[in-house]
């Protein structure tokens, strides 16, 4: 598989953007039949890729997401997009996890997998087998943290609008807890502590 940073080299993928391990982009429809048109175009051309592939269909638009970070399939669903006359935008696609700070992530993994119905890719992440509610990540701590809530949201969004949507939450009533990995990711905070990290693919390769 190719890594993010030569996905966006590549021409042709100006509608795709990088989240973590996918590829995302959504075209601005705005009708549903237009939507639908879209849809079965990709459908026609997607050939052997269309494990890899989700479709989410609305009224306003459509996002498309590949497991893989495919060229060759971005570009041709770029291209159908394309001969409808319809537009990208990176600005609405982006992936949310649900992360869970713990000691022992075997005590804690199958409770959270059980609670919510997903399914489990490695040790330590659990996605909604539709796809459509968001994934929850554990990460590994050496010790317990005092004072600070153990449960975070992780906001994955398009690399070149990261630092706008920080700066939006900052706006926003916000607070900077660390840029120490910046561009990888950014911690925040609410007006209450609560903690949320905006992340990019960059240094991630």
């Amino acid at each position: 598989m190719v890594t993010a940073g030569e996905f966006h080299a590549a021409d042709g993928v100006e509608d795709w953007r990088s989240l973590y391990h996918l590829v995302s982009a959504y075209f601005r429809t705005g009708s549903l039949a237009q939507g639908v048109a879209l849809v079965e175009g990709i459908g026609r051309v997607v050939g052997d890729a269309e494990e890899q592939l989700r479709v989410d269909l609305r009224a306003d638009g459509v996002t498309v997401s590949l497991g893989r970070r495919d060229v060759e399939v971005a570009r041709r669903i770029s291209g159908v997009a394309a001969e409808l006359g319809v537009v990208s935008d990176p600005s609405r696609v982006q992936v949310v996890n649900l992360m869970v700070d713990v000691l022992v992530s075997d005590a804690v993994v199958p409770f959270w997998r059980a609670v919510l119905g997903y399914g489990q890719i490695g040790d330590d992440y659990l996605f909604d087998p539709m796809r459509r509610w968001p994934g929850v990540g554990v990460q590994q701590m050496e010790v317990a943290r005092e004072g600070r809530n153990r449960v975070h949201v992780d906001v994955a969004v398009p690399h070149d609008l990261a630092e706008q949507r920080v700066a939006a939450a900052l706006s926003a009533g916000g607070r900077l807890v660390s840029d120490a990995h910046a561009p990888k990711w950014w911690v925040l905070a609410d007006a209450e502590g609560n903690e949320v990290c905006v992340a990019s693919w960059v240094e991630r390769e």
